[in-house]
């Protein structure tokens, strides 16, 4: 009954998965703030493993990797960014829309489990609105030993907005926008331990900088940064050191004061001054090519000609063979030719004799090495061509039948 219920609890559990539609993601930010949403493994791991609370037991930690893009897109709109150190890290969906991002922007997010291969599929729907209030007083801040996919959670962006808050003197603090140093040009760190990408924080508020931050303009300040010296008297507190400020690399961005436009071009009568004749200018003299020709062609190709007739002049006319036919006079080659003739006659002479020495016994056929006789006389006469190993017996044995 138990082994019953259990199956009938997962197939219920099967039937509703397919039945359940998956209800995009919506989340709404206003026009000059920062968006961060994260994209969470543990969630999308459930997706995977939807029956893990049924069959009790097994948490699988794989590792994923995410792809997003605009929906019939194939990246993200301009003013969004994707980050994902490791495929066993969360990634972070990030960024600062602008007054023409106004409106729905639909993201598609894929999934990939890397043990199974198996996919997912996502809508996140960002809706942008208007901004909620201005901000006309931003300041970046550079954050030296931190990086990006460590400052996007939102209890990261706490700790470094209460330090802020310090420094600035107000309550009314907002995220304007987070970068990546390595986006403004910098250098990827070695990876060891004590070196960091750094990160850019831009916040923003309604309320005026206080007197620490205006110190920031001084030129007392900015004479201390060219120098390199420490600069200790700014009243800034960071709770982690992780989050501390580096001031020489810090900006205030004013945008109370609105910005004179650039003065109008001053518009003329639309008749072109009077500038004289026209004056051509004068053609260049004529260049004598036969120089060049003679140096890159002619010379060239005329010691190609006397490499090739000094080739031709050691191959033909300076043999070996050649050199002592000539060198040979011709007392030299009457003896030679005499020489060769007497050794002719002698091997002729020596081959007419071989016929009266008598043949060895134990070239001929039925020898028998013991004995020294011969084959009996009344063998018959194809006897002879029984091959020399097969008459011959071993030296020691007789052949005689024993009685």
């Amino acid at each position: 009954m138990a082994d019953r219920g259990y199956w009938a609890l997962a197939l219920t559990a099967f039937v509703s998965s397919l039945l359940v539609v998956q209800a995009d993601i919506i989340k709404h930010t206003p026009v000059g703030q920062l968006f961060v949403h994260k994209l969470e493994r543990e969630k999308f791991q459930n997706e995977f493993e939807p029956f893990l609370k049924i069959y009790g037991g097994r948490v699988y930690n794989d590792p994923m990797v995410f792809k997003c893009n605009r929906q019939q897109f194939p990246d993200l709109p301009r003013w969004l960014r994707f980050t994902q150190r490791h495929p066993y890290d969360n990634g972070f969906l990030y960024g600062t829309p602008l007054q023409e991002n106004l409106g729905k922007n639909i993201i598609e997010i894929f999934v990939t489990n890397k043990r199974s291969y198996e996919t997912f599929k996502d809508r996140l729907v960002i809706n942008v609105a208007p901004a909620v209030k201005p901000m006309p007083y931003q300041a970046e801040f550079f954050i030296g030993k931190r990086e990006i996919e460590k400052v996007l959670p939102s209890d990261v962006q706490e700790e470094i907005k209460n330090d802020i808050k310090i420094i600035w003197g107000t309550d009314s603090l907002h995220f304007v926008n987070i970068t990546s140093a390595l986006d403004r040009g910098g250098r990827v760190p070695l990876p060891l331990a004590g070196h960091y990408e750094g990160v850019y924080v831009k916040l923003g508020s309604d309320k005026p900088y206080s007197t620490c931050l205006l110190s920031l303009q001084t030129l007392e300040h900015q004479r201390e940064c060219e120098v390199g010296g420490k600069i200790s008297e700014y009243c800034s507190r960071c709770n982690n050191p992780a989050n501390c400020v580096t001031w020489c690399r810090s900006t205030l961005i004013d945008l109370s004061r609105p910005v004179p436009p650039a003065p109008l071009p001053t518009v003329g009568s639309g008749i072109l001054a009077w500038g004289g004749e026209f004056d051509p200018p004068v053609s260049p003299p004529a260049k004598n090519y036969i120089p060049d020709y003679i140096v890159t062609i002619i010379i060239p190709f005329v010691f190609a000609i006397v490499l090739a007739l000094i080739l031709a002049y050691v191959m033909c006319c300076r043999r070996e063979g050649v050199q002592k036919r000539d060198a040979m006079t011709p007392e030299l080659q009457l003896y030679h030719h005499h020489t060769i003739q007497g050794n002719s006659s002698e091997l002729r002479n020596m081959a007419q004799s071989r016929g009266s020495v008598p043949q060895p016994l134990s070239t001929l056929p039925m020898f028998n090495t013991r004995t020294g006789e011969r084959a009996p006389p009344d063998y018959p006469s194809e006897s002879i061509h029984i091959p020399l190993i097969m008459a011959q017996q071993e030296p020691n044995v007789d052949t005689l039948p024993r009685k």
